[in-house]
């Protein structure tokens, strides 16, 4: 037995923490509830007419829009929609088919017989000429343009095997002119000659280069600092001092005057709410109600006694007459059908009965059994 007491459960946490709201001056709480006061006087009547208006829009589409939308649709769909399928369906669809069948009987089986009587023995007679064709030339290359093409090519390796012999001398020679004539005295004059000269203007360059980014350095130093003591520190000094408390202020303003707008909203609709529910109280107490009283203590006793006292026998009355000539046609009907049968027997006579077959074979309502003789073993 547990004598020990349990701890009490700790309740659970809430996951989604509102973050804490900033501390509130005394400006903001002086502005607060004046600007609530007046957004609630300017937005109670815009909530009531809102609210009266959405009443009247839910009204007018529950009870006119949407029937005449329905209309109207119904209609679209017998104008537009139901002839382009009759159409479809009754002519284009038989039309299509006839059509379909007359092209095939006119021109594919056509075109079939066509090809398998005509261009398919047609086609195999051609292979088999282009086969033989093909075996002639076939011959003619193996026995005459090989031995031919053979000779033509050892003739040209051997001219060539001589061109390019000499081919190889002559740019030797030319190799050997062109390195002592040109290469040799180009890198001599590269080395001694243009090695120093290209020296010398880089390290010119150069000296060039750091004047000119000393003096617009120093230039840009000055212009920086100018610009920043004649504008830069003054824009700054306006925002710090002067743009950024009057945003705050305003800031404050805009965010009482959101929040005075939602209470106001809020209220506006409770109060709206409130007025709706009494006049609909109203309504109903002066319209509804003496319509509902009406309704049962007037017209349903009267519409109860106008359908026992003249409903009900007018319709037993019809029904009875119903019933009535319903015989008289039925009765009318049989005594024609017996004048007719008696007509058609007085000039045609008795038609001729038809003679049953001398099978001995059970009928449908007897079983076979083994003292009968209904097989083929012992029929006589």
């Amino acid at each position: 037995m547990d004598l020990e007491k349990r701890p009490a459960p700790r309740p659970a946490e809430p996951t989604h923490r509102t973050p804490p709201r900033a501390p509130e001056g005394c400006l903001t709480a002086a502005i607060r509830i004046p600007v609530r006061i007046v957004v609630l006087v300017l937005v109670l009547p815009v909530r009531m007419v809102w609210d009266a208006l959405v009443v009247a829009g839910r009204f007018l589409v529950d009870t006119v829009l949407r029937p005449v939308g329905r209309a109207l649709l119904w209609v679209a769909e017998a104008v537009l929609v139901w002839p382009w399928v009759a159409l479809w369906r009754h002519v284009v669809v038989p039309v299509g088919t006839g059509l379909a069948r007359l092209g095939y009987w006119l021109l594919v089986l056509p075109l079939v017989r066509l090809h398998r009587y005509v261009l398919s023995p047609a086609g195999r007679a051609l292979a088999r000429a282009a086969a033989g064709v093909l075996t002639g030339l076939v011959w003619l290359y193996g026995w005459t343009l090989v031995p031919l093409g053979r000779g033509l090519a050892w003739l040209a390796r051997g001219l060539w095997r001589g061109i390019a012999a000499v081919g190889l001398g002559v740019f030797a020679v030319l190799a050997w002119l062109v390195r002592y004539l040109v290469v040799v005295p180009a890198g001599w004059l590269y080395r001694w000659v243009l090695t120093p000269v290209g020296h010398a203007l880089v390290w010119t360059a150069g000296g060039v280069l750091w004047l000119l980014r000393m003096i617009f350095s120093g230039l840009g130093l000055g212009l920086y600092w100018t610009l920043r003591v004649l504008f830069v520190l003054p824009a700054l000094a306006l925002w710090r001092w002067v743009l950024a408390p009057v945003g705050r202020a305003l800031a404050v303003v805009g965010r009482e005057v959101l929040d005075a707008v939602g209470h106001a909203w809020r209220i506006a609709g409770r109060v709206s709410l409130a007025v709706g529910r009494a006049l609909a109280t109203v309504f109903r107490l002066l319209v509804v109600e003496p319509t509902r009283w009406v309704y049962r203590t007037v017209l349903t006793p009267t519409g109860h006694a106008v359908r026992d006292v003249v409903w009900k026998p007018a319709t037993a009355a019809a029904r009875a007459v119903g019933r009535i000539a319903r015989h008289a046609l039925d009765t009318a009907r049989v005594s024609l059908r017996q004048a007719r049968a008696g007509v058609r027997q007085a000039l045609l006579g008795r038609p001729a009965e038809p003679v049953p077959d001398a099978r001995r074979e059970p009928r449908a309502a007897e079983t076979r059994t083994l003292g009968s003789s209904t097989t083929a073993l012992t029929k006589e």
